[in-house]
């Protein structure tokens, strides 16, 4: 989920008990689990390695994520509290101490606290539930857009979804809402187009030529 791991990697079991100080009976139900959630893989003669990811499935992943969080973000704005708000207003306070340390893990994970938050004003568990796991599968690709533009220092760039965002919710304004999550998904389907027609594949070592921007 930090991206240290490079795609193709192999997951030995034993090897990475070692390397954790546990036994391989947690390791193996993690092995389990990393592939359900499509991070993993096994393959003939290999085993378990970290799966790679292909411009085109993260554009398929990307047009599966509008049809839901274009929803969510509707429904959520229009629904937001006083606690919600308050959350909110933290959590984008924190994602930028994050960016302006350089933490971009800690800041993807304060970014999709932010949108669940939101997301959970649907009323609807499970429409939360499958936004998380489009989020897990296209992380890397989260972390490679957040880095180049943390590199690029354009640090408003990473923040102004989430600001036009918390505008929508302060004022419950889900049209709003919708076309910020829309405009923000569609800005990252372009990217993955372009990347596509360069036949780019994404994975844990992405190249530091890649086009991806952020998601």
């Amino acid at each position: 989920m930090r991206g240290d791991l490079a795609g193709g990697q192999r997951l030995q079991i034993r090897q990475v008990a070692d390397q954790l100080g546990i036994s391989v009976m947690p390791v193996r139900e993690a092995m389990k689990r990393l592939e359900e959630a499509g991070l993993v893989e096994s393959q003939p003669y290999r085993g378990a390695v970290v799966r790679t990811f292909s411009a085109e499935e993260l554009l398929n992943l990307y047009a599966v994520r509008r049809l839901l969080e274009v929803e969510a973000a509707r429904l959520g704005a229009a629904a937001s509290t006083p606690d919600d708000l308050a959350r909110l207003r933290t959590l984008r306070i924190e994602m930028e101490d994050s960016l302006v340390a350089g933490q971009v893990a800690e800041y993807l994970d304060k970014d999709e606290e932010f949108l669940a938050v939101i997301y959970a004003g649907s009323g609807n568990p499970f429409l939360v539930e499958n936004i998380r796991r489009l989020w897990r599968r296209c992380r890397t690709y989260k972390i490679f857009g957040a880095k180049q533009e943390m590199q690029s220092g354009n640090l408003p760039e990473l923040l102004r979804h989430q600001d036009r965002l918390l505008e929508a919710t302060e004022i419950r304004d889900a049209g709003l809402a919708a076309r910020a999550t829309d405009e923000s998904l569609d800005a990252a389907t372009r990217r993955i187009r372009v990347a596509l027609s360069e036949d780019q594949v994404i994975d844990g070592a992405v190249r530091a030529s890649s086009p991806f921007g952020s998601a």
